[in-house]
């Protein structure tokens, strides 16, 4: 039934959701990756629509921007609307030297600034990790579609402040191996881990920290075809 941020139907979203941060993005993406896709949810202008994908129901359905609103509509995607599946596909600023400017990300884990994991009431620290089973189909469509060499798999940092990074804290994260920065995964994996349900993180570098470069908001919008692509192909393998 609707919720309070959802006026989709029981049965209106697919198992698999892709879910950027962007309305915009999600729009464009259900208008140009899937066929026959109807608009499910506008509550708040965060749009959630429902299509196919090479004959496969695929939803796609934005997220909102930080971990506070991709925790609410994860949350009510996997426990009231019977999702199994959520693949984020985002921007991230990265901060390894070997990374570049359109380069793809695949968070393996999320570190964070944030407290959401405080709700858990957990006697420990927390290890937001992504599903192995969507890590694993994603790994194989990454080879599949050639994108190998601008590949990266391992740690992200998901942190509360977009404007946050000073360069003392860039230089401490990316000591320890961190791949790139960005707002959502981790509570994205937290709810996953406490529903039982599966959860991915893509992203598309879209600034790169360490030398200023960054994209315009309109190929954040619209340049992010492998990434996107990426996604669906291992939307429609789980």
């Amino acid at each position: 039934m609707p919720t309070a941020h959802n006026s989709a139907q029981k049965g209106d979203f697919a198992k698999t959701v892709l879910m950027p941060g962007d309305p915009k993005r999600a729009k464009f993406i259900a208008e140009h990756y899937l066929e026959n896709a109807r608009l499910v949810n506008d509550v708040r202008g965060i749009g959630g629509y429902t299509g196919t994908y090479k004959g496969i129901p695929v939803s796609v359905m934005a997220s909102g921007m930080g971990m506070p609103s991709i925790g609410i509509y994860s949350y009510e995607l996997y426990h009231f609307y019977d999702v199994e599946n959520i693949i984020r596909v985002g921007s991230a600023g990265c901060i390894q030297p070997y990374v570049a400017l359109k380069d793809i990300v695949i968070g393996m884990g999320a570190g964070t600034t944030s407290r959401f994991v405080h709700q858990y009431d957990l006697n420990g620290d927390y290890s937001a990790i992504c599903s192995f089973d969507l890590l694993e189909a994603c790994m194989k469509q990454v080879d599949t579609l050639g994108l190998r060499e601008k590949t990266h798999v391992g740690n992200i940092l998901s942190s509360d402040a977009f404007y946050g990074e000073t360069p003392d804290m860039v230089k401490k994260w990316s000591a320890m191996g961190v791949l790139a920065i960005e707002m959502e995964a981790a509570a994205l994996y937290m709810n996953a881990a406490a529903a039982g349900k599966n959860a991915l993180c893509i992203c598309t570098v879209s600034d790169h920290l360490l030398n200023g470069e960054n994209l315009s908001s309109e190929e954040r919008e619209r340049g992010f075809d492998e990434m996107i692509r990426l996604a669906l192909e291992t939307a429609v393998r789980i």
